[in-house]
């Protein structure tokens, strides 16, 4: 059994067919760790990369820079789903043949922000309670629209009634929501037959490789000027003893220790504090 250290950052892939919540138990008794967590959820379906984390850096995932995020995925014409996936079609209908052309020039047309609805079955919440949760026990679901940014989409291939395109998107995008946009521009249903996550940033699979957090971290870095005990001792920090003062998130790197601070106010808070930086860069592997 593979020994790794309490707090590891890694990137998994998660196959088709798990929940992710599944699919941490699995990686939680790989590893024989009892803490840990991941960020992004995928659904059931889809596969792709999953960002995880044991010990003190599953604190980290909030602070990460995990945008923009791309995906591979398939859209089956004229299949009706409610979840919009192949999880629950109830119908399929029999379309005729679209130019490629055609398909390329309603991806090409999506480009940019874009206002939908999500999906009905998503963990939206609607006074507190899942989306998804609510439509299985037949309440009425009221979502309200959002808007994402599609950087980039493109055509790789398509063999009637299968579109195949690439999306990247910021964060928070539904791609089976893009994929329901598409076929209804094409005037018919649609439902992803196929999603996969390729990247979600920087981060990318690298057979489950332990990552050095401090490059993935969404903030500008910070010095202490005061004394370093200061800090390791979880003391009360002072914004005057910042190199900087503006009003920001911050990264403290602390003789062996980072930190992430808030300055508000003129006042100083630890959001994440003493985490171990030389095993970070010297152990994990």
């Amino acid at each position: 059994m593979p020994k790794a250290h309490i707090d590891r950052l890694f990137v998994a892939y998660k196959p088709a067919g798990i929940g992710s919540n599944r699919f941490l138990g699995q990686i939680k008794r790989k590893y024989n760790v009892k803490k840990a967590g991941f960020s992004g959820t995928l659904d059931p379906f889809a596969s792709g990369v999953l960002i995880m984390a044991f010990g003190k850096y599953t604190k980290l995932f909030r602070f990460l820079k995990k945008a923009p995020k791309s995906y591979r995925a398939t859209l089956w014409l004229g299949a009706h789903s409610e979840t919009l996936d192949i999880e629950k079609i109830t119908q399929v209908s029999t379309i005729p043949h679209f130019g490629e052309a055609q398909i390329s020039d309603v991806l090409s047309r999506l480009q940019g922000k874009i206002t939908y609805l999500p999906p009905k079955y998503s963990a939206k919440k609607i006074n507190g309670k899942r989306a998804y949760a609510m439509m299985r026990n037949n309440e009425e679901v009221n979502l309200k629209t959002i808007t994402s940014v599609i950087h980039e989409i493109d055509l790789l291939h398509y063999r009637h009634p299968f579109v195949t395109f690439e999306v990247t998107v910021s964060e928070g995008t539904y791609v089976r929501s893009i994929g329901e946009i598409i076929a209804e521009k094409l005037g018919c249903d649609g439902a992803l037959s196929m999603l996969e996550r390729l990247h979600e940033g920087a981060f990318t699979y690298e057979n489950e490789k332990a990552l050095d957090p401090l490059p993935f971290l969404d903030m500008e870095e910070n010095l202490y000027l005061g004394d370093h005990e200061d800090i390791k001792l979880g003391r009360k920090l002072k914004a005057e003893h910042f190199q900087k003062q503006n009003e920001a998130i911050y990264l403290v790197k602390c003789d062996t220790i980072f930190t992430i601070i808030e300055i508000r106010d003129g006042l100083v808070k630890y959001l994440l504090n003493g985490v171990n930086y030389a095993d970070t860069v010297t152990k994990n592997g």
